[in-house]
């Protein structure tokens, strides 16, 4: 696993648990507005943690932690990620795997082996605007399939669309969730222009708090639970 970054505390990131996160270095996808920005490049190995020094810490906070989650970049790009969530399962922990849903045979692959207790799968765009959103050849129909699998995975998941207002118009954010229709949990993410990829985005805007609470209210007609943070 190339590791960019590790959380070793976080009360927020496992809904209920008390977790660690992985940050693993890498992703396919160059969205402008990632707040991950030197985790993108898998290249970039200027600060990378070894799988030892992660495993010899969760060893030793047994019974303190209750999970790990695994999160990027894009874990899916890592070629050694089931092992890896193997070893963390023998530990006895939960896991969270975050993904972008650009490779639905992996997170099968995930969901059969049990190597998962919840999933977490960003839903960018709209399907006919991912190329533009995503600045990459993702293939539509495989996030179709990543969304459909996990929806039917037996698991706890959410979905969740970073919110950039010169981006997604509001009839876009329905239309998401028309494409997740019946979803357990969809999670709006206001757009903060912080520390983000693309520095020209550093003057993009998001919706307004009445703008999200319209939102939210339609949503909750077409998926079960529809929170915004």
């Amino acid at each position: 696993m190339i590791i960019g970054g590790f959380q070793r505390f976080s009360l927020i990131d496992y809904p209920g648990k008390i977790s660690a996160i992985v940050f693993t270095q890498g992703c396919n996808f160059r969205c402008p507005y990632c707040h991950n920005p030197e985790l993108v490049n898998a290249q970039d190995s200027q600060h990378l943690i070894s799988e030892d020094d992660v495993f010899s810490f969760l060893e030793k906070r047994k019974n303190k932690l209750d999970a790990v989650v695994v999160t990027g970049g894009e874990p899916i790009l890592q070629t050694d990620l089931l092992e890896f969530l193997k070893k963390i399962k023998t530990m006895g922990y939960l896991i969270k795997l975050d993904t972008n849903g650009s490779y639905p045979r992996v997170i099968e692959k995930v969901i059969e082996q049990k190597l998962a207790d919840y999933l977490a799968m960003d839903v960018k765009a709209p399907l006919e605007k991912y190329h533009e959103i995503t600045n990459s050849n993702v293939d539509q129909n495989k996030i179709s399939q990543s969304i459909e699998l996990i929806m039917n995975s037996g698991l706890d998941y959410e979905f969740r669309t970073t919110i950039v207002k010169s981006q997604l118009r509001k009839a876009d954010i329905l239309e998401i969730g028309k494409l997740i229709r019946g979803a357990k949990l969809y999670i709006l993410q206001r757009f903060v222009p912080s520390k983000i990829l693309d520095s020209k985005f550093l003057n993009e805007t998001t919706y307004s708090n009445g703008t999200f609470e319209a939102l939210q209210d339609a949503l909750t007609n077409i998926v079960r639970q529809c929170l915004v943070r």
